[in-house]
């Protein structure tokens, strides 16, 4: 966790911060703070050079710049509304070098990947990529807070980093079908994993440019869909970053998308639930759950546990259907959703299950379009053909996966889709998209660092399969080995974008004192903060490592200290 002290100094600006925290803020070797150039606006415009394909460890036609704009500071900017409640703030910038561009394909007529590099005044050695999210397609600008951070903390731009992002190697607008471009197989495979890692290449190669030398250390932060990309770094392209942070990844790509499918389905035949009924779950989940860490508090604390507890079919109506109770399809629905998906042939690695999701968090309020079954399940009619915005997330994601990467046919009935009919295909896809390998043993030599955080009312992706990923890991290299190099931790009550329970943590300090210093993390917190500036803390837990959860021992129920890490 960042100091006290650190936070208070973030609204002073870039040279007070660097003045604080030493220059590189915890690099080795004490570097001083590298400058941009006594005239950075001219160093800016001097990077428009194209990059030559050479400098990529992976076939291209080169990067052409499309801009190098020398950008002045911007304030602190907090929206009435957003998608998630980090979307909300827009940090503070200092002044910088934007660099845009874009890589060209192999094929001329695949589209190109767009990437956005910022350079700061004064360099602290390092840079940090930022992942996407859902389909990717809209350029990621690097310039906001990472995933889970606090609220009231610098971004890295203003902490002294290179920043980096990218649109993943296809571009898509509002109107457009998000899962389109898998019809293009170079498309598909930047998508999947290529484009990451030429981005990072020509991101080091324009800070070489600027600085004259490359990074010193290089870290890759990403949630969802981007913290997906961030395992698959580790995975398949092992030195390319030193530290990597992965929150509520989609660890399992292939059995999400058919989860998708299937899950929509069940609400089809008569399933789905209205705004009551789903209310009436989540209570009854409460009243199951919530005090079984010791404090009733509206938080289901330990929810492996609440599997055990809570029994959907003790709602069933006993008379005529009404708000307050369930059909037998309803039941049936709620149980696909919590029961794990099981394919008849093996994907990547020897998966062949894709954990349920479930208990608790059912009813969390939305920020936008997210939060609880609303946004990812249920949404606020049934699902249709073709998907509507009334429909849950999970069934326009999954439905439009099936038919553009898998089946390969916009206009197949889905209601006729068998995973046998296209086991091929499904291994094919698997094999590209799915972030399942379990050896990590080239990332752990090269001295690489992996925290993941689970969130576990996250009903977009199932937090278990990341739990499972995590312990196939352990299983293959052993838990002493795995310890070494890799943290896994659960929030409890958080829905997938930090909403409903404590979940921020500025993992960004965790990741650097454990790859320059050898601190490896324990013990950390989240806090819940209001979503307005000074961001005030109102909850903390305790953020423990699984298997653990929060128990409340005693004292003041808002704070950390009053928990302990349990395990059953």
């Amino acid at each position: 966790m960042m100091t006290s002290a650190y936070r208070r100094i973030a609204p002073l600006g870039l040279p007070l911060i660097l003045a604080t925290l030493g220059g590189c803020a915890g690099l080795g070797q004490g570097t001083s703070p590298v400058a941009l150039g006594a005239d950075p606006g001219a160093a800016c415009a001097a990077l428009s050079a194209p990059v030559p394909a050479s400098t990529m460890g992976l076939p291209t036609r080169g990067a052409t710049i499309d801009s190098a704009t020398w950008v002045e500071a911007t304030p602190l900017k907090v929206a009435e509304r957003a998608p998630t409640p980090a979307a909300r703030v827009s940090p503070a910038t200092p002044a910088h070098c934007r660099v845009l561009g874009r890589i060209a394909p192999v094929n001329a007529k695949s589209p190109p990947i767009l990437f956005q590099v910022n350079l700061p005044l004064q360099w602290n050695g390092r840079s940090v990529q930022y992942g996407g999210g859902g389909f990717n397609g809209t350029l990621t600008n690097a310039l906001g807070l990472l995933p889970g951070q606090r609220l009231d903390t610098p971004s890295p731009l203003a902490q002294g980093f290179v920043t980096v992002g990218t649109d993943s190697g296809h571009q898509s607008g509002p109107q457009d079908i998000p899962q389109a471009f898998a019809l293009d197989d170079e498309a598909l495979v930047n998508f999947a994993h290529a484009s990451y890692k030429k981005v990072r290449d020509v991101s080091v190669a324009l800070t070489q440019r600027a600085f004259g030398r490359k990074p010193d250390k290089m870290y890759f932060m990403g949630s969802s869909e981007g913290g997906r990309e961030g395992l698959v770094m580790a995975q398949r392209y092992p030195d390319a970053f030193d530290g990597i942070f992965s929150r509520v990844p989609v660890v399992s790509w292939t059995g999400l998308q058919h989860a998708g499918l299937r899950d929509g389905l069940a609400l089809q035949a008569g399933g789905w639930l209205n705004a009551a009924q789903m209310q009436r779950v989540h209570d009854a989940v409460l009243q199951a759950c919530d005090a079984a860490d010791g404090l009733r508090d509206g938080l289901v604390a330990n929810p492996v546990g609440c599997r055990q507890r809570f029994d959907v079919a003790t709602l069933r109506c006993q008379a005529a259907p009404n708000d307050s109770c369930l059909t037998d399809a309803q039941i049936n629905a709620v149980k696909t959703l919590h029961s794990p998906l099981r394919f008849d042939f093996d994907l990547a690695h020897q998966v062949r299950e894709y954990p349920g999701r479930g208990p608790s968090g059912e009813a969390l309020p939305s920020f936008g379009p997210t939060g609880g079954w609303k946004a990812w399940w249920l949404g606020s009619a049934p699902p249709s053909m073709p998907p509507s915005p009334s429909n849950g997330i999970g069934w326009v994601f999954g439905a439009g996966a099936i038919q553009y990467f898998y089946a390969r046919d916009p206009k197949f009935d889905l209601t006729r889709y068998s995973p046998q009919d296209h086991a091929a295909r499904i291994r094919e896809v698997s094999e590209l998209m799915d972030a399942t390998q379990p050896d990590l043993s080239a990332f752990r030599a090269r001295g690489g660092k992996l925290v993941m955080l689970e969130y576990m009312a996250d009903y977009a992706q199932s937090p278990y399969a990341g739990i499972r990923y995590f312990e196939s890991v352990q299983a293959k290299m052993g838990q002493d080995v795995t310890q070494a190099f890799a943290r896994l931790y659960t929030a409890p009550g958080v829905d997938h974008v930090g909403s409903g329970a404590p979940a921020f943590v500025d993992m960004l300090p965790v990741l650097t004192a454990w790859v320059e210093q050898g601190k490896a993390p324990g013990l950390l917190q989240v806090v819940e903060q209001e979503v307005q500036a000074p961001f005030p803390v109102k909850r903390s837990l305790p953020l423990c490592q699984w298997p653990q959860w929060p128990r409340y021992k005693t004292g003041e129920v808002s704070q950390a200290g009053s928990f302990e890490c349990a395990r059953d």
